[in-house]
């Protein structure tokens, strides 16, 4: 019994081997410079459709199209060299990990743009701020002035003789 499960695990190991064959260099390869391009592209337009998928639609914006004129490419020229880069592992990470570099530099540009349009808002609020507060400062200043000058006719009205002097 033990013979026969041990010929049928090798049986089945033996089958699911098989020989892969390797992926051949497609006469039109994308260069691994502009397909670093495409996928950082590619991933843009995935992330901006999932974000508003009903503005797409009813834009009839179609991503892939998009991307393709972009480049100047088809979707099997795509096809097949990401396929060709994904079947060397090495090549294809590299890829991978600059276009992850490309997301992450246009993040920290779109933050440090975010910060210096927060700056800016802080100052024209800080600013606003300053000139309502100057508005009601000369406002005060004038209806003070406005009292000592009736304060001053008030006392142009006595009459100086009867100020008994001491």
């Amino acid at each position: 019994m033990k013979k026969g499960l041990y010929l049928l695990i090798f049986l089945m190991a033996f089958s699911a081997c098989q020989s892969v064959e390797e992926t051949k260099k497609p006469d039109d390869l994308i260069a691994e410079d502009k397909m670093v391009e495409v996928l950082t592209e590619i991933s843009i337009m995935t992330s901006a459709r999932n974000f508003n998928k009903r503005k797409f639609e009813s834009l009839g914006i179609k991503p892939e199209n998009y991307i393709y004129e972009k480049f100047g490419i088809d979707s099997l020229q795509f096809e097949r060299s990401n396929a060709f880069y994904a079947a060397n592992y090495m090549q294809y990470e590299n890829i991978y990990r600059q276009v992850k570099e490309n997301l992450q530099g246009m993040k920290d540009e779109m933050d440090s743009l975010r910060e210096v349009e927060r700056k800016l808002n802080d100052s024209i609020l800080a600013a606003e701020e300053e000139l309502d507060s100057l508005q009601v400062d000369s406002l005060r200043i004038k209806s003070d002035s406005l009292k000592f000058e009736q304060d001053r006719k008030l006392d142009s009205l006595i009459n100086p003789r009867s100020i008994e002097i001491q």
